[in-house]
């Protein structure tokens, strides 16, 4: 919102209604968007089709942020059918293109995300944006020119997000470390470089890929730390992190995934996560980077 109004075009906030799915695969969340949509006494979907009328481009920002939630209704819901009923109710107003944001996350721990379909989710959070992702695909197969694009987010950071006034706290303790040598490249990213990436790409003239990924902004392991918590971390060997990690998600895994979330900003902490060039660079739409000052300002405000 605050990037759109930035630049004097005209936007509109809509609240998401909350969704409820059983469903568990992408194609039977598709076939109850579809029914949904083709109720006419369906309220949600109404009220969507409403609010959309004019609109040239809906950027879908809704859902459930919470990577250490288990499986519920609710996030299949926020995350899987809200994407398509969006989607559905988009091309029924007839809007030129629709944005929904998903998250890197959906490729686990692969050593480098990329802009392909391959997915490896590895937590309750994952899966249900992994499903959003490929109803999209589903519902969108017999469109062209971009006119449905999925962004993958990778680990967003705000001055008010409580992740990043977490990583904060942690990068200025002595739990700050980095696996030895300390120079991978990490998909820590600001909010404020999203949020241009995607307005670029939601008013982009020409058509876009169907899924495409944030852009990297040049920062590794190291350089986020210091950032952070304004001290260098200290330098684990790497052996010592893989095995901690292993037996992390050994147990985490007896524990029905419960500690898939912490363990995996662990992961990134030590080891961060390579990214692939993509549209994002053909295309010339690589946004200043901030983050560095989104993680200065939020050590301030948490001093």
């Amino acid at each position: 919102m605050a990037e759109l109004q930035g630049r004097a075009l005209p936007v509109t906030a809509v609240s998401a209604p909350r969704l409820r799915c059983e469903a568990s695969t992408a194609q039977e969340i598709a076939a109850e968007a579809v029914a949904v949509a083709s109720s006419p006494q369906e309220p949600s979907f109404a009220t969507l089709r409403r609010v959309f009328d004019g609109a040239d481009v809906v950027i879908n920002a809704a859902g459930l942020a919470t990577p250490g939630d288990g499986e519920s209704p609710e996030l299949t819901g926020a995350n899987a059918l809200l994407p398509a009923m969006v989607v559905l109710a988009a091309r029924a107003a007839g809007v030129r293109r629709v944005v929904h944001l998903s998250s890197a996350s959906v490729q686990g721990h692969t050593a480098s995300i990329d802009e392909s379909p391959t997915r490896a989710p590895f937590s309750a959070y994952s899966r249900s944006k992994a499903r959003g992702e490929e109803v999209l695909e589903i519902l969108a197969g017999d469109t062209v020119g971009g006119a449905v694009v999925t962004v993958r987010a990778t680990s967003v950071q705000g001055p008010t997000r409580p992740t990043t006034r977490s990583l904060v706290r942690i990068a200025a303790s002595p739990l700050a470390s980095v696996a030895s040598p300390g120079t991978a490249q990490t998909p820590v990213s600001s909010i404020n470089a999203l949020a241009w990436f995607v307005v670029e790409t939601g008013l982009h003239g020409t058509a876009v890929p169907a899924l495409v990924l944030q852009p990297w902004e040049g920062l590794n392991v190291t350089e986020v730390l210091s950032a952070a918590g304004g001290r260098n971390p200290l330098r684990l060997p790497a052996w010592l992190c893989r095995s901690i990690l292993a037996a992390g998600y050994g147990i985490s895994k007896l524990a029905g995934e419960r500690l898939q979330g912490p363990l995996r900003r662990v992961e990134l902490m030590w080891f961060g996560q390579a990214q692939s060039p993509g549209w994002a660079e053909r295309a010339g739409l690589v946004p200043e980077p901030a983050l560095r000052d989104v993680l200065r300002q939020a050590r301030g405000d948490e001093d």
